[in-house]
């Protein structure tokens, strides 16, 4: 995946990257990210479904038996929200991980989190307030508007309209809680519910459904298969679209701006 980070950054329309601090290949990441000056770098916080940076003893209320953080994410909602010595963890967690970007030296473009666990109010909370230590200015709003959405896949309403409307409450709790705080925030997402599925056919139609406003479009490329990645995972394609020269030339022609947080923050 990084490899194909940086391929999709010399040769393709990536911009801007997120970066696992605790990640397997986070050294790699770095590495590569520090080569790459025009490459925008942002903090993806895990405190879900993954490898926590502290040690586990030190955060027994986040991790299972393995040490590993919850993969069952409703669970961990309820967990956050209700119980003090969670929180407490979290926050430490949290902290902790900005720590370990802060020692990467790589500029802070943005922030949001694994599996998009920012948007419940307590992490939202935590990366606020911690994050004003650490000069953050911008967080994704995983919007996807259902229209667009809809219109350029004809696939899952179900889930199109989940994210589009059932989360609406606690989005819109989200914008305004970073504009309060003076944090840039983008408009809308594509990438929500075509996750593994960002081919070329794929973002050649959603870019044509852009709406008005600032739209991340978000991807998981990689250049080869490696085990245990998700059979579905169509991350190969994904990489092939980034790199696609004909939705390079339409969005140059159609007059779309490529942008960055760094710059959506500046703006505001």
């Amino acid at each position: 995946m990084n490899e194909a980070i940086e391929q999709a950054h010399r040769g393709g329309i990536l911009n801007t990257t997120s970066l696992m601090v605790a990640g397997a290949a986070g050294d790699d990441a770095v590495h590569r990210a520090r080569r790459l000056p025009s490459l925008h770098v942002g903090l993806h916080i895990v405190v879900v479904d993954g490898k926590p940076l502290l040690d586990p003893k030190l955060i027994p209320a986040l991790v299972d038996s393995s040490g590993q953080l919850s993969t069952k994410l409703i669970r961990a909602g309820f967990n956050f929200f209700f119980n003090a010595a969670a929180r407490r963890q979290l926050e430490a967690e949290i902290r902790a991980q900005f720590d370990a970007y802060r020692a990467t030296g790589l500029a802070l473009d943005h922030v949001n989190a694994h599996n998009h666990m920012h948007v419940h109010p307590t992490v939202l909370d935590a990366i606020v307030a911690i994050g004003r230590e650490y000069g953050v200015k911008a967080v994704r709003i995983p919007k996807e508007p259902l229209g667009p959405s809809w219109r350029a896949a004809h696939t899952n309403f179900a889930g199109r309209f989940g994210n589009a409307v059932l989360l609406s409450p606690m989005l819109a709790r989200m914008r305004s809680k970073l504009q309060a705080a003076g944090i840039a925030v983008n408009d809308f997402v594509f990438g929500l519910s075509d996750t593994g599925h960002m081919t070329r056919e794929r973002v050649a139609a959603l870019v044509r459904e852009l709406p008005e406003g600032v739209t991340e479009m978000y991807f998981h490329p990689a250049t080869r298969k490696w085990p245990g990645m998700p059979a579905w995972a169509q991350s190969e394609e994904e990489l092939a679209a980034l790199m696609d020269v004909d939705i390079a030339s339409y969005l140059r022609d159609a007059g779309i701006t490529m942008t960055t947080f760094t710059e959506l923050a500046g703006a505001a």
